[in-house]
């Protein structure tokens, strides 16, 4: 139909000029997040630009759905503004005529969405989290620069030392201040290097002492080596398993059914489903009066997109804590947003009123 194949191109038009827009906005957020990151000693500087693609891609899911929900709303208040509605509903078509196309146009944004939030948002997460830990468990010797003080990785230590092997794994003049347990210890030594054993990293230290005392008292412990080991980072095994859930794959998530598990399995979904939802709802947000405020109902829009996502985000974190049940929360949701918005649309196709209109006698008085 010809009506139809127009306003799919329409909506192509709109979707792909407001994608552009939000991926624009959303790469200039990441760019200056990831580089506080890397000034933070978080994120390795050499690899800003990839951590910037894993963010954007597990950033995706949502901004699809925004650009998706923008351009319906958009195509059709424009539509509505110069009197096109008014000739489809001439023509004897409502708006449930509208469902179909539409859906057409949406369902490969929709499938999309599914595939990046199921799979593309763990998969970003796991090498964005792969990114900040292989910088962030290097050698302690190899955090620091020479003639300066530098804080470790985990934060309870403070290193400071001389280094000259062109491998970076070993310096002169080492003094590293620590406290750990309840414990203060500042060692010094003439040399140290790091020598890795299994999956774990150890800074060998030769030629010092140490003094440790407990905080906030006076005596101390004197200690004098030859040499002395301290372990530094965690193996690959123990970071393995302190993972983060949003890194975990969605099949893990369904065989491992704990709390925290469902609770991101439902934020997964839901971004999907809301999605679908998104779509439906456009065509009730998108009644517009031509005399009214042109920005009224694209700001209601957007504050439906809003309240939609904090109800998901709510959602993640009542399943996490065992306040609510998984399914019981995805039905009523997800269930009850879709009924509202097709309540809502057969409200607008059938002309329902919530009061009977007063009608007015001849004698100008109210019936």
């Amino acid at each position: 139909m010809l009506f139809h194949s127009s306003l799919r191109k329409e909506l192509a038009r709109s979707f792909g000029a407001t994608l552009v827009v939000l991926v624009t906005i959303v790469m200039t957020i990441t760019l200056i997040r990831t580089l506080g990151q890397a000034s933070r000693g978080i994120v390795n500087p050499q690899e800003v630009m990839l951590a910037m693609g894993y963010t954007m891609v597990g950033n995706m899911p949502p901004v699809l759905t925004l650009a998706l929900f923008i351009a319906i709303v958009g195509t059709l208040s424009r539509m509505y503004r110069d009197s096109e509605m008014v000739i489809w509903f001439t023509a004897g078509r409502g708006l449930s005529s509208l469902i179909k196309p539409l859906l057409v146009f949406a369902w490969p944004v929709i499938l999309a969405v599914g595939v990046l939030a199921l799979a593309g948002w763990p998969w970003a997460n796991l090498k964005t989290t792969e990114l900040e830990d292989r910088y962030g468990s290097r050698g302690d010797l190899q955090r620091v620069a020479p003639g300066q003080f530098q804080e470790s990785a985990g934060g309870n230590r403070v290193f400071f030392l001389d280094k000259d092997a062109p491998d970076n794994k070993s310096g002169n003049n080492v003094f590293i201040a620590t406290t750990e347990r309840g414990k203060e210890a500042i060692t010094s030594a003439r040399s140290g290097r790091v020598v890795a054993e299994g999956e774990g990293q150890f800074l060998v230290l030769s030629n010092g002492q140490r003094i440790e005392r407990r905080a906030g008292a006076t005596e101390m412990r004197v200690t004098e080596f030859s040499e002395l080991g301290t372990r530094v980072g965690e193996s690959a095994a123990e970071a393995r398993s302190n993972l983060p859930t949003r890194t975990r794959s969605t099949l893990t998530l369904l065989r491992e059914r704990t709390p925290q598990n469902l609770g991101e399995l439902s934020w997964r979904l839901g971004l999907a489903l809301a999605a679908l939802n998104f779509a439906i709802i456009a065509i009730g947000v998108s009644s517009v009066n031509p005399r009214a405020s042109r920005s009224g109902n694209m700001l209601f829009a957007l504050f439906t997109f809003i309240v939609y996502f904090n109800l998901l985000n709510l959602g993640q974190s009542w399943i996490a804590g065992g306040r609510v049940g998984f399914l019981p929360f995805v039905a009523g949701l997800h269930g009850g947003v879709m009924g509202l918005a097709l309540l809502w649309l057969a409200r607008q196709h059938l002309n329902w009123r919530l009061w009977p209109q007063r009608r007015v006698r001849a004698g100008g008085g109210a019936a």
